[in-house]
């Protein structure tokens, strides 16, 4: 399984006229175009969205708890594809990494999040919504570089069927020892999906570049 990086689809301002942009990843089974929904729930009319699609709907095959062999090649494929996209953007379309975001839900955000960990700089924002840093219990965590004060937002329901707390929680720390501004929040008896706060803190960073 590997998958296309020039299968994407867009939403908001044109790359050519933004001045800001969000890569936003899919979860499992779902698609680039369900993602960009979440953007019109995002007030920035500066920023334009880009959302790649996974092939056959999914960026790996297994829990993102799994051990990462057997994930591949779609993992290391998923991973490579968002590198590609915000490489794009910084050297096509000109966008500093301070004005990229990263997006993902669940699959996606576990992406998203371990894309940000592998790739450390000032992003302009990461938010990853029911989702973790990938990987078994005791995987290392010896990421090398520093996110320079970027703020990350890590927003999940306590009880997710999907993605432990305790993840959640080891990815907050991780990514304060990377110099992240972490906000995590797991919300009490919450469902898998997004929720209206988590869509303000979004808004926030957005806006403030913070929480």
């Amino acid at each position: 399984m590997t998958h296309n990086p020039d299968n994407i689809a867009t939403a908001g301002k044109r790359l050519e006229e933004a001045q800001r942009a969000m890569i936003m990843v899919h979860g499992r089974g779902a698609s680039a175009q369900s993602i960009l929904s979440l953007a019109e729930h995002i007030n920035a009319d500066d920023m334009a969205y880009v959302a790649p699609q996974a092939s056959q709907s999914t960026w790996y095959p297994y829990s993102f708890l799994a051990p990462m062999p057997q994930n591949e090649p779609g993992l290391s494929s998923g991973l490579e594809v968002i590198r590609q996209l915000v490489e794009r953007l910084h050297t096509e379309y000109a966008f500093t990494y301070e004005n990229i975001y990263l997006l993902g839900f669940s699959q996606g955000a576990c992406l998203a999040l371990e894309f940000t960990a592998r790739n450390p700089q000032r992003y302009g924002g990461v938010f990853g919504l029911s989702g973790g840093l990938i990987g078994p219990e005791g995987t290392p965590r010896d990421y090398a570089g520093s996110l320079e004060g970027t703020s990350v937002f890590l927003g999940c329901s306590d009880v997710d069927s999907h993605i432990p707390r305790e993840r959640v929680l080891e990815s907050e720390k991780v990514l304060k020892g990377m110099k992240a501004n972490v906000l995590a929040k797991l919300y009490k008896n919450f469902g898998h999906s997004v929720n209206d706060d988590e869509i303000i803190i979004v808004n926030n960073v957005v806006a403030n570049a913070t929480f």
